[in-house]
């Protein structure tokens, strides 16, 4: 039988804590319909884009992100901190909140000190190998952690109680068969059955070094045949980016875009994607068992993508590329010698699923509802609907 429930959910900045968030949401409705589902964000994120465009309602506080940039407005934090902490406790009261659930970046410490002001339960996700700052805070004022990655539990306080549950994913990833999907996604892409497709995403936002080098590779390649590139630039690059392949001669072989609205199409149709290594690129990647190159980030908190990264390059499932050495040069040598080689692709791609790498992934957006369910005292006793 169906409960009423109210939920927040703080989750900012990039689409590694929106999409899993907005996961959550939906598994949560799929537990229970009626249940009353809103997000905590700030204004300049992808979360005034992205979820009002999944149905849910934003709240907006006014929190900064903790950046060394910041210089000596970095000594505010703690005042916005606070402020925007009463913002939630405010949101949390009016929308009736049962819990909050904090899934990282900036906006989540505030919606989990407000739960503690309010005197609610609340749920960190930690999507990270490696802690982001904002739940390394929030985990000393709830105990209650869901890991993404078990190395993620090292650097957590002793008064928490972690638990490995996953990185929840979409519906359509969680369901994804790349094998089975692989011809009608090329179709609809438009990629000849014949054609290697090397997919370069720079993530949420793009990344000017992966677009740099995959620019000049396209430039490379572009008298070759049997090969195609899609390079995601983000959206300030993809004028430029546009441009320039057909200035070069180059959109011969390459297409840029702004963002991959079915990412999911995408990722059935590549035979190899060039990446960062955030954390639910990552988790994406060894659920599907897509080959991948990851570059990561160099400037990440505590080197975290390069600890994420070991989860697909410590099984074989993928290839380190540090940042500075990523090239135009540097990425056919690593790129090409792999789409080259089928045979070893093949073992990549079956790399992650023999070694059980994705296979958490795949449900974790329902076990992580039901741990919201049970810390609410609602556990619901029906099975977990599957995801669309």
């Amino acid at each position: 039988m169906d409960i009423s429930l109210s939920v927040v959910i703080g989750a900012g900045g990039t689409g590694g804590h929106i999409y899993p968030g907005l996961a959550l949401a939906d598994a949560l409705r799929r537990r229970v319909p009626d249940a009353v589902i809103s997000f905590v964000g700030t204004e300049r994120g992808l979360e005034t884009r992205l979820i009002p465009d999944a149905g849910y309602r934003l709240h907006t506080v006014d929190m900064i992100p903790y950046d060394r940039s910041l210089g000596v407005r970095r000594f505010t934090l703690p005042a916005a901190l606070l402020k925007s902490a009463g913002q939630c406790r405010t949101i949390l009261r009016d929308q009736r909140a049962h819990i909050a659930v904090g899934m990282g970046g900036y906006p989540s410490a505030p919606v989990i000190l407000g739960a503690r002001l309010a005197g609610l339960p609340s749920l960190i996700h930690e999507s990270n190998a490696v802690p982001g700052r904002a739940n390394a805070f929030a985990a000393r004022l709830s105990p209650h952690v869901a890991l993404a990655f078990e190395a993620g539990s090292t650097h957590l306080p002793a008064s928490c109680r972690p638990e490995l549950v996953g990185m929840p994913l979409s519906g359509p990833l969680a369901a994804l068969d790349r094998d089975a999907e692989r011809a009608d996604a090329r179709r609809a892409l438009g990629v000849p059955p014949h054609t290697r497709l090397l997919l370069v995403n720079g993530g949420s936002l793009g990344a000017a070094r992966l677009t740099e080098a995959a620019l000049g590779l396209a430039e490379r390649w572009r008298d070759r045949t049997g090969v195609r590139l899609l390079i995601k630039t983000g959206p300030a690059g993809l004028d430029a980016a546009r441009a320039r392949l057909t200035a070069t001669g180059a959109d011969r072989v390459a297409d840029a875009v702004a963002y991959l609205d079915r990412i999911d199409l995408t990722y059935a149709a590549a035979d190899l994607v060039v990446c960062r290594a955030g954390s639910a690129t990552v988790a994406e990647l060894a659920t599907i068992g897509l080959p991948a190159v990851l570059v990561p980030y160099p400037h990440a908190p505590g080197d975290h993508q390069t600890h994420n990264a070991r989860a697909l390059t410590g099984i074989g499932a993928g290839v380190l590329l540090r940042d500075e050495d990523t090239t135009a040069g540097s990425l056919e040598a690593v790129a090409g010698s792999l789409l080259d080689d089928p045979v070893r692709l093949h073992t990549m791609s079956r790399a992650a699923a023999t070694a059980g790498a994705g296979t958490h992934h795949r449900t974790a957006a329902d076990r992580l509802a039901a741990k919201v369910l049970h810390l609410t005292g609602n556990p619901l006793p029906t099975p977990l609907s599957a995801a669309p």
